[in-house]
């Protein structure tokens, strides 16, 4: 997969965690993901199309979504409830959409669709593509998020 469609998503993350939740989220080594079961509590996915297609999903361990969702709504959150899953949504769909502007900026346009949000440990990602899927741990001071790329040109 091409480096040019996953950085923007990459910085996209940065950006939106940091505007919205006052989240500094660091990124860790990419890698390969070889299975499907999610590396948190609560995810959310989104397909893309156009002259790009496939999916891409954002996976948060409970403390850390919690407290990113906390800081969000200005009060203390402690359990992953429709709030939250809302907020995991809007996050999802606010990195999709300033990532495939970012990419409009390198010349490809590309539409998303609405996310869906999974719920529970060890739940299933399944992405719409054969191709392989990019994995890219993040950190925060309140835990580890991961975000999955997914996508054929």
């Amino acid at each position: 997969m091409d480096v040019q469609l996953v950085n923007p998503f990459i910085e996209a993350t940065i950006h939106v965690l940091s505007s919205l939740a006052f989240v500094e989220a660091h990124v860790g080594r990419p890698y390969l993901k070889k299975d499907p079961v999610a590396q948190g509590d609560v995810s959310g996915i989104v397909g893309l199309s156009g002259e790009a297609k496939g999916t891409i999903s954002v996976t948060f361990t409970k403390q850390c979504i919690l407290k990113i969702v906390s800081k969000m709504f200005g009060e203390e959150i402690t359990e992953i409830n429709d709030e939250v899953r809302d907020a995991v949504g809007e996050i999802l769909n606010i990195v999709s959409g300033n990532g495939r502007q970012r990419l409009r900026g390198l010349g490809k346009r590309v539409k998303g669709a609405i996310p869906t949000i999974i719920t529970g440990r060890n739940h299933i990602i399944t992405h719409i593509t054969s191709h392989p899927i990019i994995a890219v741990p993040f950190e925060t001071e309140n835990g580890s998020f991961t975000f999955e790329v997914c996508l054929e040109e």
